[in-house]
């Protein structure tokens, strides 16, 4: 954003929120498959190709309060921090990680409930994401609905601090050679693609982790694998390909979703500053 013309706080919310649903229900059918590829039981086990929107009702409840957490805190982290110029990138990924923990205490409830509706962690229990979770609350209570929060942030910090600060780069650098700011929603979306893509592929050994811990069903009482533990588990039992399951998907998904999230996103931010 130019300086001097930054979205609100309510103006970050609402777009933010706009933008999340919009990636989220266009590109389900992809994350599906993804998760099902990185599932322990296996492509095939988890649903191959079948009954793909499965899980699609979490996402419809959590995507928009979860990305509008994000953009929210995100603008304002950025705005509030000092830190400008040569260290624009630091400011954005401190801001970036900031807005990951907010968002992740959204996400985190409806995306295990995503993915074991996804893969049929439940059987026939589990038809419909309401049923999967209230299983959820049935054998773990709250506190599994927060399974794999630990590796969903570390997942997420990376990723976010290698998208953000490259989205940035990328328009600064767009903008330069066109001569103005702000840029249109189709141009960011340009710099969101590739920006997403790349931070995709590189941390898809974490979202392995990440879905694995999730679709874990012992109780979570007892003493379970730490996140090292498992990834050595995947490495020496499945090999390096089972750590970058899912990878061509993830990145084909998350780089045109990155350009339908940040060129939405904009385009619903100048919207609103009537722009």
């Amino acid at each position: 954003m130019e300086k001097g013309h930054k979205p609100t706080f309510f103006q970050s919310l609402a777009a933010g929120g706009v933008a999340g649903t919009s990636v989220d229900l266009l590109f389900f059918p992809i994350d599906t498959i993804k998760t099902r590829l990185q599932s322990s039981q296996g492509f095939a086990k988890a649903g191959g190709f079948r009954g793909v929107y499965k899980g699609i009702g979490s996402v419809v409840v959590g995507s928009a309060p979860g990305a509008a957490a994000f953009f929210s805190t995100y603008e304002t982290m950025k705005h509030a921090l000092p830190l400008h110029g040569h260290l624009a990138p630091v400011n954005h990924m401190i801001s970036a990680s900031m807005a990951e923990v907010a968002a992740c205490l959204i996400r985190v409830p409806t995306e295990v409930i995503k993915t074991r509706t996804q893969t049929s962690t439940y059987g026939p229990l589990a038809s419909s994401s309401l049923a999967a979770a209230k299983l959820v609350w049935k054998h773990d209570g709250w506190r599994g609905y927060y399974r794999g929060f630990g590796t969903t942030i570390m997942r997420e910090i990376p990723f976010t601090s290698l998208q953000f600060p490259l989205y940035e780069l990328l328009k600064l650098q767009l903008s330069h050679r066109l001569g103005r700011k702000p840029l249109y929603a189709h141009e960011a979306a340009v710099c969101g693609s590739i920006a997403g893509g790349t931070a995709a592929a590189l941390t898809t050994p974490l979202d392995v982790l990440k879905t694995r811990v999730m679709l874990d069903l012992r109780d979570p009482s007892q003493r379970l694998p730490s996140v090292a533990s498992r990834f050595r588990q995947i490495y020496v039992n499945e090999g390096v390909n089972a750590l970058f399951a899912g990878v061509v998907p993830r990145t084909m998904w998350i780089s045109a979703g990155g350009a339908v999230f940040l060129g939405v996103y904009e385009w619903a931010v100048h919207g609103l500053m009537g722009w």
